[in-house]
């Protein structure tokens, strides 16, 4: 089988070639058509995020070390199972959900593997989506999206995922409340749609780049901002009224999330998603006064994954740009979302 794997931290990924594994016990193995290409693996890439105050969160401590195999938004097709796995779907495709964690914790038998503390996950711990095969440890982790075009089912397990788990913590939104979606890349376009899914259509998404500012006006956005133009906490704050009830931060970084504090309401929430890194200073008395709440989100369960794939199958929501590319692209395209240049998702066929 063909890889491309980190071999050393901070440097491209290396084509490796190695033997197919044999799926053993209740393992399936999957013959991989597709891998969306996520903007956390260009910071996994480099070994650590960044965690604010001079502190770094090193891959290491996440149990990865070189060589692995990155990529957590596979799609294949199922060829083979070990001889515990049961009835398996041979030769029909199938997404599969990556977050898996021990099986064994209270956390897993809730169903909530992405919090897992001991956790298995495809990309991560486990060899992942960059590669032609891709053993999975069990059939559960399966998911039929028939009726889905592969290339956008192939990033639903994380852009999709995560951006639903996101809003859903938002709570109920009257609809004459508004939200405040920051950073326009592909999650930040999935979670536009997602709420506009669940009936909200007054949303303001705010980014320093023009084009994906067009681009989330055409998915539905009411209103844009450009905080490289004028005043953003007070622009935000004219847009919204002064009441922004909600926000989502898909980029993570102090300004953004410092931003989002500043113009939320009394009751406001804030939920945080994406991994620039960074810190922030919060009143302890101003946030109990404002009574706000600040929350992160991160990925997303399984159950939450099929109700995305429900609403993709139904029409509720709809793709967002999506390139595709070849397997040898992997490095220019992780080069170009570490920049911040790629509109949308890219996802890699092999």
């Amino acid at each position: 089988m063909l890889s491309y794997d980190v071999v050393e931290w901070g440097q491209p990924l290396e084509r490796i070639e190695r033997q197919t594994p044999v799926p053993i016990g209740a393992e399936v193995l999957l013959k991989l058509k597709y891998c969306g290409v996520c903007h956390s693996d260009a910071h996994i890439r480099d070994g650590y995020f960044e965690l604010g105050g001079g502190k770094r969160l090193l891959m290491s401590e996440r149990g990865m070390e070189p060589p692995v195999t990155l990529g957590h938004e596979p799609l294949g097709t199922v060829v083979a199972a070990g001889p515990d796995a049961g009835d398996v779907p041979i030769g029909q495709d199938r997404l599969v959900y990556p977050w898996i964690g021990c099986g064994t914790c209270m956390r897993c038998g809730e169903g909530m593997d992405q919090y897992c503390m001991g956790p298995q996950m495809i990309g991560i711990q486990r060899r992942g989506g960059y590669a032609d095969h891709l053993i999975v440890p069990h059939a559960r982790y399966l998911v039929d999206c028939a009726g889905i075009d592969p290339l956008w089912a192939a990033i639903l397990s994380c852009s999709g995922l995560s951006s639903y788990a996101a809003v859903s913590k938002l709570g109920p939104i009257p609809v004459a409340e508004w939200i405040a979606v920051i950073g326009a890349g592909g999650l930040g376009l999935s979670a536009v749609g997602m709420l506009r899914a669940l009936g909200h259509e007054r949303i303001v998404v705010v980014d320093i780049d023009g084009d994906k500012l067009a681009t989330a006006e055409r998915a539905g956005a009411a209103a844009t901002l450009n905080t490289r133009a004028g005043d953003p906490e007070l622009d935000l704050k004219k847009i919204t009224r002064q009441a922004l009830f909600g926000a989502v931060d898909f980029v993570g970084a102090t300004e953004t999330a410092q931003l989002a504090i500043s113009c939320l309401r009394k009751g406001g929430r804030l939920v945080l998603v994406g991994l620039f890194g960074g810190e922030i200073s919060l009143s302890i008395a101003g946030a109990i006064l404002r009574a706000i709440t600040v929350q992160g989100s991160h990925l997303g369960s399984l159950e939450e994954l099929k109700t995305v794939i429900a609403l993709a199958r139904a029409g509720q929501i709809t793709p967002i740009p999506i390139e595709k590319r070849s397997f040898s692209d992997l490095n220019r395209t992780l080069d170009q979302l570490k920049s911040g240049s790629v509109t949308g998702r890219v996802v890699i066929a092999m």
